[in-house]
């Protein structure tokens, strides 16, 4: 006899939240309801959003603040993190286009490589670099000037190809290679390092000196630097792809 009861009242209470019902004058019906539950749903959404929103803005300006009180540990630290998963990148994109197609463990060591010339060389040298760079010829307010022709031809023409035979020496070194075997790699893989190194940080160094703020130039640097860590993985290593 209990389940009739049931039925019934589950029945009537149905049929109350469909009905036209009025409390406190306000008329609540299917529609209603469905309202409320999308501008509640659109105001969570506004909320979550707000919410993800402060917390990047808090860690962009935590970033600032250590940049501001430790700017070399900082910007040594964002590129070892940075090095390091560009080389990640560059494995998977190694595995991708492999012909065998077989799955092969990520290299560990080799990422380490590169995530320590980020944390030991590549963000010192720059660091250093920009601040004598800037100290023997100051930054101007115009970003098209002279000044900043003169620099992005000391930057790529005088800095870069020094930089790059350190990048092969000191990656190779941390790898155990010799010397002899390093200098075998640079004269095979130099030049056409060099000219990709143009193609890409001719145009990225105008942008750096003209409109990045001094304090964000080494930061600026190593996103660039993600994708150039990525072929600079892919080229240093392709000889240890055919010994395998």
């Amino acid at each position: 006899m209990k389940v009739p009861s049931i039925l019934c009242s589950s029945l009537w209470l149905l049929v109350g939240c469909l009905s036209i019902e009025r409390s406190n004058g306000f008329v609540v019906t299917p529609s209603t309801t469905r309202d409320h539950i999308s501008t509640k749903a659109t105001t969570t959404a506004t909320r979550l959003q707000n919410d993800l929103g402060g917390g990047i803005q808090e860690a962009w300006n935590a970033y600032n603040d250590v940049l501001v009180s430790a700017p070399l540990l900082t910007k040594s630290v964002t590129a070892s993190i940075i090095l390091g998963s560009a080389d990640i990148a560059g494995q998977a994109l190694e595995n991708y286009n492999a012909k065998d197609k077989e799955d092969k463990d990520l290299d560990i060591g080799r990422t380490v490589r590169f995530a320590i010339f980020g944390l030991v060389l590549q963000a010192p040298w720059n660091h250093f670099y920009y601040k004598l760079l800037d100290g023997a010829i100051p930054p101007t307010d115009d970003p098209f000037t002279p000044t900043t022709g003169i620099k992005v031809v000391i930057d790529q023409f005088v800095q870069a190809p020094i930089f790059t035979v350190l990048i092969f020496g000191f990656l190779g070194f941390l790898e155990g290679k010799n010397t002899q075997t390093i200098q075998k790699q640079l004269d095979e893989d130099y030049v056409d390092t060099m000219v990709a190194n143009w193609k890409l940080w001719v145009p990225a160094t105008v942008v750096n000196i003209a409109f990045v703020p001094p304090i964000f130039r080494v930061l600026y640097l190593n996103c660039v630097f993600f994708f150039w860590s990525i072929f600079l993985s892919l080229k240093l290593n392709k000889e240890e792809e055919v010994d395998a």
